[in-house]
């Protein structure tokens, strides 16, 4: 198993994403088969465990609580997250935290994020004096690190990233996602002010892992025993500033595959570099449309969000993600903003400066996509 030093401890480079595990039918957590995915992490040397407070609707952190107090405390590290979006008043975060920790049935948390900050929720959390009290808690002991994970533009990161001295940061990041939220100029800053990395979404929630096989023919050509996803871990894991790699995983298979990668960790060459430089432009090649997301089309009269449908289009054009093309289609059904609600009046076409055929597109993308809803 890969180590690296973070934050003083030395930790698996590969963490176990504790918001993926086998489910049984009634869609809970099939604690038989997670519990023998965890072992079998930890007896290869996996130390890092990463839940969140609504992960598996609530039931993850208990779960993971439960293996981990079977093991010496100071054999893990354990990762959970403020579910910032809760909080309402100040008192709202000591009593979460409380609960977290009781939850996990641990006295501290190795490493306490607050979860998934974007501008709105950063401000807020700034104003109500959270982050504060979570130093507070760490200057008591009961955080050991203390630092956030985002999910919006580069602009809000850097704010975050500068308002005060982390210990760590968690970012999305993957050889498709280095213009995207912090992307590569998020992580460059991260590096530059010292502050270490968590990658989460590095397969890019499973597209990247199972791309058709004519995509990912510069990667077979070099070694036809890899699967795609290890291709994407090890991009994510090959920058120096790069503590851990989170990967979700839902089999023994996946989890066997992501052991293989790390045991040991082998940096991407320069012929490789050139093949995952490869196999990006293909998929982006593989885009349906150009919309950019300016939103100048928007709003529409009868509530379609355009740009939302064509980001469902472009990413079923570019991964053939079937189960997340599904997911998406739906949601925005249930959001009533679909396409399939356009009358085709046409404003938005006189406002788009790409000089899309939306009206036709969204004609188009609706009948590729309804069937994936109507065959679940």
């Amino acid at each position: 198993m890969e180590y690296r030093i973070f934050c003083g401890d030395k930790v698996s480079a590969l963490g176990f994403g504790c918001m993926r595990f086998p489910q049984t039918a009634d869609g809970h957590i099939n604690k038989t088969a997670a519990e023998a995915m965890l072992d079998a992490a930890y007896k290869a040397g996996v130390n890092y465990f990463d839940t969140a407070y609504p992960y598996h609707n609530g039931e993850s952190e208990p779960f993971v609580g439960a293996y981990l107090s079977k093991l010496p405390r100071k054999s893990f590290f354990v990762a959970t997250k403020l579910p910032v979006w809760e909080i309402k008043t100040p008192g709202d975060a000591r009593t979460l935290f409380q609960k977290q920790l009781d939850r996990l049935q641990v006295k501290y948390v190795d490493f306490y994020l607050l979860h998934s900050l974007d501008r709105g929720r950063f401000e807020k959390m700034a104003e109500l004096g959270v982050i504060d009290y979570l130093a507070a808690e760490q200057q008591a002991g009961r955080i050991r690190h203390l630092g956030f994970s985002f999910h919006d533009e580069y602009e809000v990161f850097e704010r975050i990233a500068k308002y005060r001295t982390w210990d760590f940061c968690q970012i999305q990041y993957n050889y498709m996602d280095t213009e995207e939220q912090a992307g590569e100029r998020g992580r460059s800053l991260a590096e530059s002010l010292g502050i270490p990395l968590i990658i989460m979404e590095p397969v890019k929630g499973g597209s990247l892992a199972g791309l058709p096989a004519g995509i990912v023919r510069p990667f077979t050509e070099i070694h036809s025993d890899k699967t795609p996803a290890s291709w994407a871990l090890r991009f994510a894991a090959g920058k120096s500033d790069v503590k851990v790699v989170l990967s979700g995983m839902s089999t023994e298979e996946q989890l066997r595959d992501n052991l293989s990668t790390f045991s040991p960790l082998v940096p991407l060459d320069a012929r490789e570099q050139a093949a995952v430089s490869s196999v990006r432009e293909t998929i982006k090649s593989r885009i349906r449309n150009g919309c950019t997301a300016c939103r100048y089309c928007m709003p529409c009269p009868y509530g379609v969000d355009i740009p939302r449908n064509f980001k469902i289009w472009n990413d079923w054009g570019m991964y053939e993600n079937r189960n997340s093309a599904a997911y998406e289609w739906k949601m925005i059904a249930a959001d009533k903003k679909s396409a399939d609600l356009c009358r085709k009046c046409g404003s938005c076409e006189t406002k788009c400066p790409q000089k899309l055929h939306i009206r036709g597109d969204l004609e188009t993308l609706g009948k590729e996509l309804s069937p994936f809803v109507a065959a679940q």
